[in-house]
């Protein structure tokens, strides 16, 4: 699977795990020259609290447009660390 947005592969796995819809990408297989750390964090009562990535690609930003889990409730322990996406950026084969 890949992770495009702004027309660049962002992250690359064929180590996706599904969950509610998203693939959720294994930390190694992002390109972190494009993600700097966000102060944005939210909670979900099932998978714990999420911290977000701002993408940042050929000199256009996309705030919050990834996220993770770096510890999760029970039951969710799979995706600990690996990084979904939203906000227009493309999951394809």
């Amino acid at each position: 699977m890949k992770a495009i947005w702004n027309n660049q592969v962002i992250a690359e796995s064929n180590e996706t795990i599904v969950v509610e819809g998203n693939h959720y990408f294994p930390a190694e297989s992002i390109k972190n020259t494009f993600f700097n750390n966000s102060e944005t964090h939210t909670f979900c009562p099932y998978k714990g609290e999420a911290s977000y990535y701002t993408l940042a690609v050929n000199g256009q930003n996309n705030v919050d447009a990834a996220w993770y889990y770096p510890t999760t409730k029970k039951g969710f322990e799979k995706i600990a660390g690996y990084v979904a996406f939203w906000r227009g950026v493309e999951i394809t084969e």
